[in-house]
């Protein structure tokens, strides 16, 4: 890791795949957060999950985790999302975190936690890059900023393969770092949308054994399953890890929270049009460190 930078990440979405002046954003997120109630749980947040389409699609089923934590004292945010372009420099198998300073968005700059990232360079092995677009990330932040108030960022961007043979070795050792280094104040979200197909139909089935895996909160077999091409998300490597990372801070179980896909919010679910499922959950339990290992099933 190189040394802290001072230049800001730049709201690379702001106006299209959200709103870009900011009391319009503000007012569309908290309109998000009014059309839902935080769900009772038997243990405190410690993971969201999160879609990343543009807020049009996506803004709802965000609302239903973003909600859970409103108003709750995090002050560290280790955000994980997939890496969907090419960064000159970068391979998709490099574990990439920003060297800017901040990133920005309308609603104003949302500090990179350089002392966490320095720590956690010495355990795993992360790539710094100057620059990118991914809006897997940034998307989510809005969110964030209008529920948590002012906290520090851990972004990083996983582009790995999650059916790749080299590829859950490496996520067992983030997950294990991530979980060393956070403490009770820290909180994981993944940035992940679900299946992509030319089908409704298929889309809403596939994803629906996505929920029933989230919600028995059984690792090894949501694994497998993303593994083994039997359900699908577009980030499936930050999910496992935040998951993971959550349960070795003594998650106890998780919830899906909302789901629907963009046939849903549209309207046109005829077959042939293209799909993209959206699911929001949470992770839950005493926030202590437990034992357990991620491992190919």
């Amino acid at each position: 890791m190189g040394s802290p930078q001072t230049a800001v990440r730049s709201a690379q979405h702001a106006g299209t795949w959200y709103p870009g002046d900011a009391r319009i954003l503000r007012e569309s997120i908290e309109t998000y957060l009014s059309q839902t109630k935080p769900v009772s749980l038997p243990g405190q947040p410690i993971a969201l999950v999160s879609p990343h389409p543009g807020h049009r699609f996506g803004g709802l089923v965000a609302a239903h985790a973003f909600i859970q934590v409103k108003g709750k004292p995090f002050s560290r945010v280790v955000l994980l999302g997939p890496l969907h372009r090419p960064i000159i420099g970068a391979l998709f198998s490099d574990l990439l975190v920003t060297s800017a300073s901040a990133y920005a968005t309308p609603l104003g700059l949302v500090p990179v936690d350089r002392p966490f990232l320095e720590q956690l360079g010495r355990r795993v092995s992360l790539k710094e890059v100057r620059r990118d677009e991914e809006h897997s990330l940034e998307v989510e932040l809005p969110f964030l900023q209008v529920a948590l108030g002012e906290f520090k960022l851990v972004p990083l961007m996983l582009g790995a393969d999650i059916s790749e043979p080299d590829t859950l070795g490496p996520l067992s050792e983030l997950a294990s770092a991530l979980a060393e280094l956070a403490d009770e104040h820290t909180l994981f979200v993944s940035s992940t949308d679900l299946s992509h197909l030319h089908n409704y139909t298929d889309v809403t089935m596939i994803d629906k054994q996505m929920q029933d895996l989230v919600n028995a909160f059984d690792l090894h077999r949501l694994t497998d399953a993303l593994v083994h091409g039997d359900v699908f998300a577009c980030g499936a490597t930050g999910l496992i890890t935040a998951l993971s990372a959550a349960r070795l801070r003594g998650a106890k179980g998780a919830r899906v929270l909302a789901y629907m896909n963009s046939g849903d919010v549209t309207g046109d679910t005829r077959p042939g049009n293209y799909t993209v499922g959206y699911m929001a959950a949470v992770a839950y339990g005493p926030s202590q460190v437990s034992d357990g290992t991620l491992s190919r099933p």
